[in-house]
């Protein structure tokens, strides 16, 4: 499987631990100046304003193929996942899903790292709900990018699976994981 793990400086230096250079929430960040190499192109705009959402870019590479870990932040999984634990998504097949299931998914806009709460598979959608009975909404299968298969290690029951035998690293010579830190 390939392994992105995020936890490089941001533009700005500061660690960041959520994806593509973009600091967990209450990270500070220095403004950062205009110049070559500058992604952010603004005098005086730190990294945080081309922020769209933590999990845009981790629901693009999983939907590209990727296995990736990252440490997401908040208190809607608890106790499923707590606050920055370690959270390992994987592509999925939409339509092995089942209740109970952790997924990524974008439901009205946002990306959510939350629970399937109902299944419809007559119309190819799941409900997505947090850990704390609150529902997100309807999403189709289309806007389901992967599947939480383990938390801090620990793999997640049935969720191996529900990921696709083949994806774009399968048949890579190498150890198939993007250029970055390698993950054992």
């Amino acid at each position: 499987m390939a392994y992105a793990v995020f936890d490089t400086p941001a533009i700005c230096g500061v660690p960041a631990y959520v994806v593509h250079g973009v600091p967990a929430p209450g990270n500070r960040c220095e403004p950062v100046r205009a110049g070559p190499g500058n992604s952010v192109g603004r005098p005086g705009r730190s990294c945080h304003a081309r922020r769209m959402g933590a999990l845009d870019g981790v629901a693009g590479r999983v939907a590209g193929g990727e296995t990736v870990e990252f440490r997401p932040s908040g208190a809607s999984m608890v106790p499923l996942i707590r606050s920055r634990q370690l959270v390992a998504l994987a592509p999925v097949d939409p339509s092995k899903l089942a209740v109970g299931d952790i997924v990524l998914a974008r439901v009205a806009g946002t990306v959510y790292l939350h629970l399937v709460s109902s299944v419809d598979t007559a119309r190819k959608r799941v409900q997505i709900s947090n850990n704390r009975g609150h529902v997100n909404g309807w999403t189709g299968h289309d806007r389901v990018f992967g599947i939480c298969v383990a938390v801090d290690g620990t793999p997640r029951p049935g969720a191996a699976a529900k990921v696709p035998a083949a994806g774009p690293t399968a048949g890579r010579e190498g150890n198939g994981r993007p250029e970055g830190k390698t993950v054992e």
